[in-house]
Order: C-alpha cells, then structure tokens, then sequence
C-alpha cells in the first residue's frame, strides 16, 4: 500500500518582523509562489497552504495553487497544520516553512523517502554544516546536536556545542525548519502543552523531545535563504538571478 504524503506550507500573513512577507514580491512572484513551485516539484502526493489571511488564499488561487482557511488564533504553524490537513488522506505530513523560497526540492523528496522507508523514524528534519563563526552569534540561526545514529539530542538558539577554551571543536550544523511527521505524531504533538524548554528558547521542536518524541536530522549540503527581514528577502533575490 502506498505511504501517501502531503506538503503543507503555513503561510502567517502577520509576521512579527516582517508583515504581510509571504506576499512579498520576489523576482516578479510573491514569495508563497516560490515555496509551493518547490513543494509542488517534489514526490509529494499533494501540496496545500494553510492560511488565515483571505488575501494570501487569493493569491494562491490566483496561480494555481490550493489553499486551506485555518483560525487565526492558532501558537504555531504546526497546528495551523494540523487544523488544515484534517480530513485530508495522507500519511505523512511534511511542514515546508512559508518563508524558505530557496528550499531545494531534493531536500523535500529526501524527507519523503527516509520517512517511507524507515517507519520507525516518528518525525524527522533537515540540517545543513556551517562553520562556527557564521552561526555562533545569530539567536535566529538554530544550532542543532544529533547521536551517532542521527536524531537530534538538542536544538538551540545559543551555540552548540560550546567550544571550551582547550577543547577539541567539532562540526557545527545549521538547523532548517523542514518537518515530517506521520500522522499520529502530528496529532498526539499538537496535543501536548508547550514544554519548560520549548518555552524558554521559543523553539517548538524541544517540546517532541521533552515527550520523547524521536527527530531524525537529515544531513544536506544544499543551501537556503529563510527570509525574516527585508534584507533577507533582497539575498534571496540576488541569489534567485543568479540562478536564472
């Protein structure tokens, strides 16, 4: 029987720090475009936008794309996710952050797979390596730390692992906010209440880990743009032209 996949891409229209940037215009196309041509490129059975912002679904419609209403009042986009793909027959879910324009499709598809082949992988995520010094001082980069076996041990937004004047440095990894989770995860997650840590670094993943929920960290070398400031979304838009 074949495992059927969804990508869901939360689109949030009001941004802390840059509002309306899902709508931002990016090369001639609003960034919301960009994300779901990538999603919609990969294996995924089918790709949705979860929403609460009427001029975001236009949008979407407007090319092509499917979007789904959810509450406003939603923490987080994992239950925007949820919310939006209830009724929906998939089983796997995998959350592509409405603000990386840039992600690869092969990093999608390589989630997909890994999660297909591997049923004991509960939820799963992508890092990238990245020399100390571009991330140790950037609370908005997460760091992540993963065993031997590759599922994550902790993700934060101070550095990890912490270089002690003597020790022995060792790679460091960038965390990219790609998700997967089979079904029965995303329900029981969305369940639980926001962990002592997850509220401390504002980082909803450590609430799997504090409920011991396993997050295997797949490795890529690929590159992205997450875009959380005009000046992010003019890297972004230099690097597009240069793909073109």
């Amino acid at each position: 029987m074949k495992i059927k996949t969804a990508a869901v891409i939360p689109a949030r229209y009001g941004s802390t720090r840059f509002p309306g940037k899902v709508l931002a215009e990016l090369c001639g196309k609003p960034m919301i475009q960009w994300v779901y041509e990538k999603a919609a490129a990969s294996i995924a059975d089918e790709v949705i936008i979860a929403t609460d912002e009427p001029k975001v679904a236009k949008v979407v419609e407007g090319f092509g794309g499917r979007a789904v209403m959810t509450s406003p009042n939603h923490p987080s986009g994992t239950d925007r996710i949820s919310e939006a793909v209830q009724g929906l027959d998939c089983d796997i879910i995998i959350n592509v952050q409405g603000d990386e324009p840039l992600i690869p499709t092969s990093v999608i598809d390589g989630l997909i797979r890994k999660m297909q082949e591997d049923a004991s992988i509960e939820m799963g995520t992508v890092a990238v390596p990245r020399l100390r010094s571009e991330i140790e001082n950037d609370p908005n980069k997460v760091k992540v730390v993963f065993d031997e076996r590759n599922f994550a041990l902790y993700f934060s937004r101070s550095m990890l692992p912490y270089l002690r004047e003597g020790g022995k440095d060792t790679k460091t990894y960038l965390h990219w906010g790609i998700y997967a989770y089979r079904r029965e995860i995303l329900d029981r997650f969305v369940r639980l209440p926001e962990g002592r840590l997850e509220s401390c670094e504002k980082l909803e993943q450590l609430r799997a880990l504090e409920n011991g929920i396993r997050i295997y960290v797949m490795l890529s070398d690929l590159e992205s743009i997450g875009v959380d400031t005009p000046e992010d979304l003019k890297r972004a838009e230099m690097k597009i032209r240069e793909q073109l």
